[in-house]
């Protein structure tokens, strides 16, 4: 306990130097700006400033790029409240309960219960990443590439089956990442590999041009044509202050979100989406008066918001202490690490104590900064949208294309950007969820390189992975999550055999 506090002291004295303060601010402001804006979303601000970061140094870097995301995450609930468009997808579920309060003149309460929430939720999520990422660290030393593997194959199966879609599409898209994640020099022998000619695709498919693509282009592309936007409705700030009554409603949504989004946030593989749906469904079981939801309950934007922020912080916990992300967005967070010569992992915390423990107390100075920027100022961010469409989309685009270009001077990174938009917009059309190409395609060189080293050990014996407890149980889990999503379509089919056996014996259905 003495050493967690020690380090602490040592991570604020790092948290609080004017230079990081300063890369803090100006994350969380891009990040709310971010949030705000529809159509570009946490993973694709990530990935467009990434390159912004190459002439500083690690702590500065990933301390801004947090900024960015979880100042996004708090940002996406303006727009969800005074538009009915979520700023980013997990603020979906804001948006039901958020704009029904605002039509009623409750957009100021409803602002700030999120923000309230949000920061709450921040809090007591980083609390919990700083006494649970240690133990997981030094837990983790104890894995090698069969139990890496066996992490890695579970986090894909538990972003499929937590998906909101099919288990067998959210999987194939996780495929087409993992294929995507092939292209390039082996690691092992060095073979050039499904690059058909191309020399710039020696180093791999980069992931900013697929996630700029497949979340920013393929965005605009899917909302450009739409009508105008609804009306901003733009509260005052004497207008922010909720009831008493709302307080009471709105202060155990919180604390439940809160929980539930720091849980889902640490399975790898999870995405923040499913935390703000769970928390949304618990809340209106939980309800004494169900049929309020949907018409304005200060629980529905109460939890959800919580739960987003929350598990912000809990994705952090498998990316730091296993080097392993837990969605789209960690994901990226790993790739920036690497490019600045950072490797995630159980040996983190031990080799840059000072790294770790900074951007840990960094995510403590942020929250406060994002309620400082959340209340006051959410008329200037709500002016964001006045801009019109024909203006900002341009705007958006310009700025992807710039951002993808300057990682590696690349114009072979520009077209494939440009290919996985229109494949994020035709999946889109198709109710594909295009998040797992993203993860496979970070994932694909750890699987393989962690498959090839395993049989490697076992002179190539698949059982390796049954003999090793820690590998086994993960597997295990893995294939429960496969059985039980088995189970809709075992149903369908004995409903189906029952159904046809009535007809054959003349019976009525």
């Amino acid at each position: 306990m003495l050493e967690t506090f020690h380090n602490l002291y040592l991570g604020f004295a790092v948290a609080l130097a004017p230079s990081v303060l300063l890369y803090a601010f100006v994350g969380c402001l891009i990040g709310t700006v971010v949030g705000v804006l529809p159509g570009v979303g946490p993973l694709a601000g990530i990935s467009l400033l990434l390159p912004a970061t190459f002439g500083l140094d690690a702590t500065r870097a990933i301390v801004m790029l947090a900024g960015i995301y979880y100042g996004a995450m708090y940002g996406g609930s303006t727009t969800s409240i005074l538009m009915r468009i979520p700023g980013e997808a997990a603020s979906v579920m804001t948006c039901i309960d958020g704009y029904a309060m605002a039509r009623r003149g409750r957009a100021g309460p409803a602002l700030a219960v999120a923000a309230v929430g949000s920061y709450l939720a921040g809090t007591v999520s980083i609390v919990a990443l700083m006494f649970l990422a240690p133990p997981l660290a030094s837990f983790a030393l104890r894995f090698g590439p069969p139990e890496y593997f066996a992490l890695l194959l579970l986090g894909l199966l538990v972003l499929a089956y937590m998906s909101s879609g099919s288990m067998v599409r959210s999987l194939a898209m996780a495929a087409l990442g993992l294929l995507l994640g092939m292209v390039g020099i082996d690691q092992m022998t060095g073979y050039f590999r499904f690059a058909y000619g191309v020399v710039e695709l020696g180093d791999g498919i980069g992931v900013v041009p697929v996630a700029v693509g497949l979340f920013g282009i393929s965005e605009i592309l899917a909302t450009a044509g739409q009508a105008r936007p609804p009306e901003v409705l733009k509260p005052r700030l004497r207008e922010l202050l909720p009831s008493r009554r709302e307080w009471r409603e709105s202060f155990g949504a919180i604390w439940r979100g809160t929980g539930l989004g720091f849980l889902i946030g640490i399975i790898p593989g999870s995405a923040h989406v499913i935390s703000s749906f769970v928390s949304y469904a618990v809340e209106r079981r939980l309800s004494r008066t169900p049929e309020a939801f949907g018409k304005g309950a200060v629980a529905g934007v109460a939890g959800p918001e919580s739960a987003n922020n929350a598990a912000t912080s809990g994705a952090f916990v498998p990316m730091l202490a296993l080097g392993v992300p837990s969605g789209p967005i960690p994901a990226v967070m790993l790739a920036a690490m690497m490019v600045h010569g950072v490797t995630p992992g159980p040996l983190l915390i031990n080799q840059q104590p000072a790294l770790f423990w900074g951007f840990i107390a960094s995510m403590y100075v942020g929250n406060v900064v994002l309620l400082i920027l959340n209340l006051p100022l959410v008329g200037l961010f709500v002016n964001l949208l006045r801009v019109p469409y024909p203006l900002l989309y341009p705007g958006i685009i310009v700025f992807c294309v710039l951002g993808v270009y300057a990682v590696n001077s690349s114009v072979v990174d520009v077209w494939i950007m440009v290919a996985m938009g229109l494949l994020g917009y035709v999946l889109r059309k198709l109710d594909f969820e295009p998040a797992p190409i993203v993860l496979g395609l970070i994932l694909a060189p750890m699987i393989e390189m962690s498959l090839r080293q395993s049989l490697a050990m076992s002179d190539g014996h698949y059982a390796v992975f049954l003999t090793r407890p820690i590998a086994a149980t993960l597997l295990a889990v893995g294939l429960v999550l496969v059985l039980l999503s088995l189970r809709p379509l075992v149903t369908r089919t004995l409903d189906w055999r029952t159904r046809l056996a009535m007809v054959e014996k003349g019976e009525e259905l």
